[in-house]
Formats: C-alpha cells, sequence, structure tokens
C-alpha cells in the first residue's frame, strides 16, 4: 500500500489495482459501482489533508514500510516530443491499438468493433448491435453504390467491409496502427472485396486524393486535441465533394466538466494517452468554423454503458487467455478502463454522439433528404 501513501489518488489507486496489490471480491463492475458510489456520496474519500498524510507517513516509517516510491507498473507510458505532433500521436496510438488483435478479439468479439454499439432491442447480442451502428451510419451518410468513402481511424476495418459489402462503395480506411491494417487487410482479402476496399496506415492530415463523397469518423476524433480541432475538421471539409456528407461519432465531457489532469489521471497514463474529451457543443463549433452545416446530432450515451458491460463480460469470460496474450498488469487495465467507463457513461459523466455534417454548395445546397426517415427506418 505504498503507493497509496505516496499517490492518494486516481493515479494511485490504479497503478496499486494494475500492479495486483488491490484487488475487488465479486462481480468486478458491481463493486466498482458500489465504491463509485460512496465516492459520490461522500462516503469515502482519497484527498486526503496534509495533516491526515503526515500522520500516515510517520505511522509507515515506524512501520518501515516507506521510503523512495513504488516504480510504476511496466504498462504505464509517458509520452515526450510535440503533443499532437504526427509521430507522437504515432506512438499514442500505438501504445493503445497494438496490444495483439488476438487480445482485442476475445474483447470485441468477431464483429472487431472498437466503439459505442446500438442496441435495440434488449434481446439484441453485442454482434447484431454493432452491425447495426455501422449500418446507422452508413444511412446517416446516405451511401449508395459507386460512391468515393473514406473511414478516418478505420480500426479493424469493420465500417469499410460492411459499406463495401452491403452499400457497393469504394471504401478508403486508413489508421495509424500497423496491427489494426494488417488484420482489416487480411479480412478485406478473405471478404472478396479487394477492388472496393484499401487500408491505410495513413495519417488523416496525410490524405490528399480527395474529393470524396463521404466521410466516417467513428471513435477517432478523441485522438485529436482540442488544439487540432481547426485542422482537424478544416481537413476533412477539405476532403468532401460539395453536399458531401461527414459522420463524426465521438465520445464528449460535459461542458461543467473540466478536462482530464494529465498528470494524475489512469486514462492518461494507461489507456489513452493524450486523448482529449470536449463537449459537443465544441466539436460542433469547430466543424462549423471550418465551413460545415451541422443537420443532426444524436446521443447514444445509454448505449455505451451496455456496450462496455459487454466487453468486461468477454474479457472476463476469457481472463486466462487475455492474460496469455497481454501481461496480468495489462488485463487489469482494461478491466478497471472498461468497467469504469461503464459507470462514467451510465450516470452522465460523459456521453457520446453522432454529428451529421454536409459541405454545403456556394449557393447553400446541401443534397440532404426534407426528412431524418432517410436513416431512421
Amino acid at each position: 500500500m505504498r503507493r497509496l501513501l505516496f499517490e492518494p489518488n486516481e493515479l494511485g489507486v490504479s497503478r496499486a489495482y494494475v500492479a495486483g496489490e488491490i484487488d475487488l471480491e465479486g462481480p468486478f463492475v458491481e463493486g466498482l459501482e458500489r465504491l463509485d458510489a460512496l465516492v459520490h456520496q461522500g462516503s469515502f474519500d482519497l484527498d486526503l489533508t496534509w495533516a491526515v498524510r503526515r500522520e500516515l507517513a510517520r505511522t509507515a516509517l515506524k512501520l518501515g514500510v516507506v521510503g523512495f516510491p513504488p516504480k510504476p507498473p511496466p504498462e504505464e507510458i509517458r509520452l515526450g516530443g510535440r503533443m499532437h505532433s504526427r509521430k507522437r500521436d504515432a506512438a499514442a496510438i500505438s501504445h493503445h491499438y497494438d496490444v495483439g488483435n488476438d487480445f482485442y478479439s476475445l474483447v470485441l468479439g468477431p464483429t472487431m468493433t472498437y466503439s459505442c454499439a446500438v442496441w435495440a432491442e434488449p434481446e439484441t447480442t453485442l454482434e447484431q448491435a454493432q452491425i447495426a451502428k455501422v449500418d446507422l451510419v452508413a444511412r446517416k451518410l446516405g451511401l449508395r453504390e459507386g460512391m468515393r468513402v473514406l473511414d478516418v481511424g478505420c480500426g479493424w476495418g469493420t465500417f469499410v467491409l460492411h459499406a463495401a459489402k452491403e452499400y457497393g462503395v469504394h471504401a478508403v480506411g486508413v489508421t495509424l496502427s500497423q496491427a489494426q491494417a494488417d488484420f482489416a487487410r487480411k479480412r478485406v482479402a478473405e471478404e472478396g472485396l479487394s477492388d472496393l476496399v484499401e487500408i491505410r496506415v495513413q495519417d488523416y492530415r496525410e490524405v490528399s486524393d480527395g474529393p470524396f463523397d463521404a466521410i466516417s469518423s467513428i471513435g477517432m476524433a478523441e485522438h485529436v486535441g482540442a488544439s487540432m480541432l481547426p485542422v482537424y475538421a478544416k481537413s476533412l471539409f477539405e476532403l468532401l465533394r460539395p453536399e458531401g456528407r461527414l459522420l463524426n461519432h465521438a465520445i464528449s465531457r460535459h461542458p461543467s466538466a473540466p478536462a482530464r489532469d494529465q498528470r494524475t489521471s489512469f486514462i492518461d497514463r494507461y489507456v489513452f494517452p493524450d486523448g482529449e474529451l470536449e463537449p459537443v457543443s465544441v466539436m460542433a463549433g469547430a466543424l462549423e468554423d471550418a465551413g460545415f452545416e451541422v443537420r443532426d446530432v444524436e446521443a447514444l450515451r445509454e448505449h455505451y454503458g451496455r456496450t462496455l458491460r459487454a466487453w468486461v463480460a468477454n474479457l472476463e469470460a476469457n481472463w486466462d487467455e487475455a492474460v496469455r496474450l497481454s501481461s496480468p498488469g495489462r488485463a487489469r487495465v482494461w478491466r478497471l478502463y472498461m468497467a469504469a467507463s461503464a459507470l462514467s457513461f451510465e450516470r452522465g459523466a460523459i456521453g457520446v454522439n453522432q454529428i451529421l455534417a454536409v459541405k454545403p454548395t456556394v449557393r447553400g445546397g446541401s443534397g440532404m433528404p426534407p426528412v431524418r426517415t432517410a436513416w431512421l427506418s
């Protein structure tokens, strides 16, 4: 428990859990939920006063359990270089996504889709909910045969495969993860879609072969960073043809919630280094500033809580194999991050939104349907 003496905060507790020094008995999400309730009811507080810390230090000295702070677990990362430079962004993506395709397949299931699913019915399976999500994106974008589509942050290729197979589009998927690209290319070849789908290891800022008829960005904008949102929005705007649509699917924070403190954030040190969440209004504003017209916003917050609980269940059902494929600490990182995130979505601390925007013509044409039934059916 030396870690908690030196760091009685979120990072200290997280380090202790990742290192296997503390644990929760019983169902993990439910245990974390009870701990979360105690914190928010004011019954449990790790923000110790200096007087309490001094007394704890004296006691620890008497017991001979202090000295230098323990080293962080090896799963922790601290990036160097300029924030959101292309090199540093590539390193951040590699840390998170190159854990191993086999590890992710245990957690995500057969669709290999790492974003919020859409659960239409109580009996819907995770696989069905993820296919429903990518099809919802396709319908919002108004995909038709022969269109040219860009998927920014394509992951393991689920959306581009679905768009090509079900809608007959020519799709380009870009990712910074070599492991994801290798997996996606294999899927494309196995599906016989190599003539319709191209997978690239490429930064969104390097794509220069527009125009595209539609662009999807599903769970990627969280990696962009607030300072780079204008560049992100402008880049996508310039890659679209007039009347082309953008679907931006991203996690958001409440406007009253402060940005994470990277010095003490478990998420920043272990999960999404340099990741930044912005209010949906900030994201919409950045798109509008770039020239987009925002046409529709849909909140899917409750859907992400259920998605994350399904991923935690998959991880726990395959725990020994997950540890073998990564490490005990890495499996614990993913368990803690997904369980805590599920609770954050469920209590409204964070949200997830799909923003549908269009690039209008010079005379204001949008090409949008007169009503939303095009994607509501």
